[in-house]
C-alpha cells in the first residue's frame, strides 16, 4: 500500500449560514457547525483511505467565535495522524461576515477520529502518512499521543447511575 501526503486528502469546504440553521436570535446552532466539520473530516478520511469511513471520536471541540445567519463558514480539514485503520483529522472553522470588510476569524476547532471500514463493516488498513515537514512530524507525534491516551477509553462505555 503506497503512502499519501497530508496535502493529498486535505479539503476546504464553504457554505453560507441560513435561518433554518439558527436560533431566533440569529446564532447558528453549534450542532449545525459540528455537522459541517464532521462532513469535512469524512471527506479527508475517505480521500485518504478510499473506503467507507465512520466517525469514532470527536476531541477538543472548542468554540472561539459565534457564527450568525448570513456568515460564510469555511472548514479547513487535514490529517494529523494515521494508524492502522484510524485517522485523526484536524478541522478548523473560519467565519466571515460577508457584509463587512473584515478578516476571517477562527470560530471552531476539533480533532475527529475516523475509522476505515471494508464492505463487511470491519476495520481495514489505510495507507501510511508521508510526512514532508517538521511541523507535520510534530503534529503526527501529538496525534499519536492523543491516540494512545484515547485508545483505551473507547473500549468501555460507562453507564451513569439513573437518577
Amino acid at each position: 500500500m503506497q503512502t499519501k501526503t497530508i496535502r493529498d486528502s486535505a479539503v476546504d469546504m464553504s457554505t453560507v449560514m441560513l435561518p433554518h440553521q439558527a436560533n431566533v436570535a440569529g446564532n447558528v446552532h453549534g450542532g449545525e457547525i459540528m455537522k459541517l466539520m464532521d462532513n469535512a473530516a469524512y471527506v479527508v478520511a475517505h480521500r485518504h483511505a478510499r473506503s467507507n469511513v465512520v466517525t469514532a471520536r470527536v476531541d477538543e471541540l472548542t468554540f472561539h467565535q459565534p457564527i450568525y445567519v448570513g456568515n460564510l463558514v469555511t472548514c479547513h480539514a487535514y490529517l494529523t495522524f494515521v494508524g492502522k485503520s484510524s485517522m485523526e483529522v484536524f478541522v478548523v472553522v473560519e467565519v466571515e461576515d460577508l457584509f463587512k470588510e473584515a478578516s476571517r476569524k477562527c470560530a471552531l476547532t476539533a480533532f475527529f477520529t475516523m475509522v476505515s471500514l471494508n464492505a463487511g463493516g470491519h476495520t481495514c488498513a489505510v495507507p501510511a502518512l508521508e510526512l514532508t515537514s517538521d511541523a507535520e512530524r510534530a503534529r503526527f507525534e501529538e496525534g499519536e499521543q492523543r491516540y494512545k491516551v484515547n485508545r483505551d477509553k473507547t473500549k468501555t462505555c460507562p453507564v451513569p447511575e439513573r437518577l
